[in-house]
């Protein structure tokens, strides 16, 4: 089940590879997600210390769950992943120029789960063909619904 997904990493990026990576929270961390609390947009994944850190991913506090602590909503959080397939993810983000983002947050059997995309960005020319195709989609859309109507009438 997804919670909250990242729809301008697919604007901004050429996603090459999809992951799954567990994420250290606190609990009040967790309450504010099962309420939708959540925003990915602004967030991005770096590598320090051959360990995985999402940064920029908005979580705000419910104040019913949050009232003996004071909560951080840009707090960095910690993903994990298996050791192998972080050394991988170094070896492509350090030497081919791709980065990591978040692309959705959902269950899995209880826990919440990151995807996140090793992606290229996309040149303005690129974004631009996105737009265009997103348009003309929208548009033939439209224009089935109209005939499909014209037809009943």
């Amino acid at each position: 089940m997804s919670i909250a997904e990242n729809r301008r990493a697919h604007f901004e990026y050429h996603i090459e590879e999809r992951y799954e990576a567990g994420m250290v929270l606190q609990g009040w961390e967790i309450k504010a997600i099962r309420a939708g609390q959540v925003q990915l947009t602004d967030g991005y994944v770096v590598v320090r210390g051959g360990e995985l850190f999402m940064i920029g991913c908005r979580i705000n506090a419910l104040r019913s769950a949050s009232t003996h602590i004071s909560p951080e909503a840009d707090r960095t959080k910690k993903l994990l992943m298996r050791k192998e397939e972080i050394k991988r993810l170094v070896g492509k983000v350090e030497q081919k120029g791709f980065t990591l983002v978040p692309l959705d947050l959902h269950f899995k059997g209880g826990l919440v789960k990151c995807e996140i995309g090793l992606a290229k960005g996309k040149a303005e020319h690129d974004k631009r063909n996105t737009e265009k195709k997103r348009d003309w989609e929208r548009e033939k859309g439209r224009l089935m619904r109209h005939k499909v109507s014209s037809k009943r009438g």
